[in-house]
């Protein structure tokens, strides 16, 4: 998709300030840090709309993109943080339950993990919860640049391993360096949105 218009239409924290057009949404969630703001800055063709932080655990709300008027991507807080007390952990993690298990509009999740090592317990939780609300999903290995070309296969290899990869799931080695990985990420989301249901 060529993308010409974007908007940071809300930041939510609970059903009632959802977007109500009905447009399709694509959840993307992952560790702090693992690189999602640059993933969808690289995916909409903007350098730093998607605010990109030093501070791991920054984005504390569900904060809905629209994009080209026909689709939202819906930027999940990252978890795996540790300098938030436990009390707003699980606010949070309420939160993102609430989004991710009842929200009739999003057709699928993109899982990030970090391309340079094996998955955390944080990434099997969230892969294997995602797996029994039967949602679509697409694994996304970011930082794909900083991995030798000999080295890959293994590397894959690990990552699907640790996280008891499934075959009918996807996964993309992604890099917001060179672009690698870019179209078929958007293949995916368009065959879950716009150009599948």
């Amino acid at each position: 998709m060529e993308v010409h218009n974007v908007e940071l239409v809300m930041s939510a924290v609970a059903p009632s300030q959802y977007p109500t057009t009905g447009f399709p949404e694509i959840g993307l969630a992952g560790r702090s840090n693992v690189g999602k703001s640059s993933l969808i800055n690289v995916l909409i063709n903007r350098n730093s709309y998607a605010r990109t932080s030093s501070q791991p655990g920054k984005t504390q709300t569900l904060n809905f993109y629209k994009v080209e008027d026909q689709l939202y991507f819906v930027d999940v807080p990252g978890y795996g943080y540790a300098k938030v007390s436990k009390k707003e952990r699980e606010k949070w993690g309420q939160m993102i339950e609430t989004y991710l298990t009842s929200r009739d509009t999003l057709r699928g999740v993109i899982i990030l993990v970090d391309a340079r090592h094996a998955p955390t317990k944080d990434d099997v939780t969230m892969y294997e919860w995602m797996r029994y609300y039967q949602m679509p999903l697409l694994v996304v290995a970011t930082k794909s640049d900083k991995i030798p070309r000999g080295k890959w296969n293994k590397q894959e290899s690990l990552i699907k391993k640790t996280l008891n990869f499934q075959a009918e799931d996807d996964f993309i080695a992604f890099s917001a360096k060179t672009k690698e990985g870019k179209d078929a990420i958007w293949q995916w989301i368009e065959a879950h949105t716009v150009g599948g249901n």
